[in-house]
């Protein structure tokens, strides 16, 4: 086992994932389950490891919760990570299916990022200020949802000439709130 630890603290060390995704509404950039299993590859052959990848439904009241269990093995010792998640059956757009393939990819990144301690914090050479976009999104999470009155609020507001930044300035909005209020 000491010799797989050892492997596996080599390869947590060297290891770079590259967040290759970027979400144009929340303005950041992100990893997916691919970019880590692109990124560990490399390290396979050359420590003589593999790399597995497994979920299982542990519960499916008051929703179902999947376990993914990310694993790495020398063919005698394996050292497993887990993450937990929920499937959010009432997202909207989605048909259940595609839910638990959000809340599959999901887990499987975050079993992944705990046996190979990849976290999400700002790279040092991004130029980026961590903190503005730490209060930025801090600020955008203390908003409100808007209700279904202040919907139709929204829409008098804007058929009166109203803009759609001052109320996304006061509540959170969806894409789907949003064309909704601004359609004709």
């Amino acid at each position: 086992m000491k010799e797989l630890n050892q492997k596996l603290a080599v390869i947590q060390t060297e290891l770079k994932a590259k967040k290759s995704s970027y979400n144009s509404f929340g303005k950041y950039h992100f990893r997916k389950s691919e970019d880590i299993l692109e990124a560990i590859k490399p390290f396979l052959i050359k420590h003589g490891v593999t790399v597995t990848l497994n979920e299982e439904l542990i519960m499916t009241e008051p929703v179902p919760i999947i376990k993914s269990t990310a694993s790495i093995s020398d063919g005698k010792d394996a050292i497993h990570a887990t993450a937990l998640v929920g499937v959010d059956l009432n997202q909207k757009g989605m048909q259940t299916a595609q839910q638990f393939g959000a809340a599959s990819t999901y887990g499987k990144k975050y079993a992944l990022g705990n046996l190979l301690l990849i976290d999400d914090t700002e790279d040092a050479d991004s130029g980026k200020k961590a903190t503005s976009t730490t209060i930025e999104k801090i600020k955008q999470a203390a908003k409100p949802a808007i209700t279904k009155q202040q919907i139709a609020q929204a829409k008098d507001y804007i058929a009166a000439g109203g803009k759609i930044e001052a109320i996304e300035s006061k509540y959170k909005l969806t894409n789907e709130q949003k064309a909704n209020i601004t359609k004709a």
